[in-house]
């Protein structure tokens, strides 16, 4: 293929990626069954909080107002003048930090509570990011996630592997098929609640949730 032309599908999905693939998912997050989820998920978020694969900020007022502070990591910088609006409405201090969540710059056993919803489909290394959180969780604290991920069932699950080349590349990372219970065990946390579900409205090959606590392991 000439290089024009990669030049040009290059600079095509980089459009894509920036504006196109965040205002749709911004959108189709903000769904009355996707905020009750975050609702539920976060009222048990407490003290010093980090958010990893922030987003466009849809987590923020879900938040208790009495936690201390919260720090977000996202390697992306999405929608800013969005985020900047919905982060100038909530009473806590945020920080943000444009990093991977595999390499977090915070010191060990720093945060209370860490909070994934939708991110562990998309992080390249989903197990060294999860032994980060491991990290910088205090001994109490707690891993609350929401995600989606690999289906029970054996037929779903065989299109969901057929598919996850297609949907990586129009998801912009975004994978059907991974395991999340699996993950954060490899990743050397332990599961303390774990509800598997079907996200009403949503096909099955996507709509398989993983919803949960998980806590470092006793050292």
């Amino acid at each position: 293929m000439p290089e024009a032309l990669f030049a040009i599908l290059r600079a095509t999905m980089g459009f894509y990626s920036r504006h196109i693939f965040p205002r749709l998912m911004d959108w189709v997050m903000s769904s009355q069954d996707f905020q009750r989820l975050r609702t539920d998920l976060l009222q048990d978020a407490r003290g010093e909080v980090l958010e990893i694969g922030f987003g466009t900020g849809l987590n923020l007022v879900h938040y208790p107002a009495s936690i201390s502070r919260l720090s977000i990591v996202d390697p992306a910088d999405l929608l800013p003048k969005r985020v900047s609006e919905r982060i100038a409405t909530v009473s806590f201090p945020v920080q943000a930090k444009h990093v991977t969540a595999e390499t977090l710059p915070y010191p060990d056993r720093r945060f209370d509570t860490v909070v994934s919803t939708w991110t562990l489909c998309t992080i390249p290394n989903p197990v060294q990011a999860l032994r980060e959180v491991s990290r910088v969780l205090k001994p109490e604290g707690t891993l609350l996630f929401l995600e989606h991920g690999r289906s029970d069932d054996h037929t779903t699950a065989a299109w969901q592997d057929r598919l996850n080349p297609i949907q990586n590349v129009i998801g912009c990372g975004c994978h059907l098929n991974r395991q999340i219970d699996r993950l954060i065990t490899q990743a050397g946390l332990r599961i303390a609640d774990l509800d598997r579900f079907l996200l009403p409205g949503v096909p099955r090959l996507a709509g398989e949730m993983y919803r949960g606590r998980a806590t470092p392991c006793p050292a």
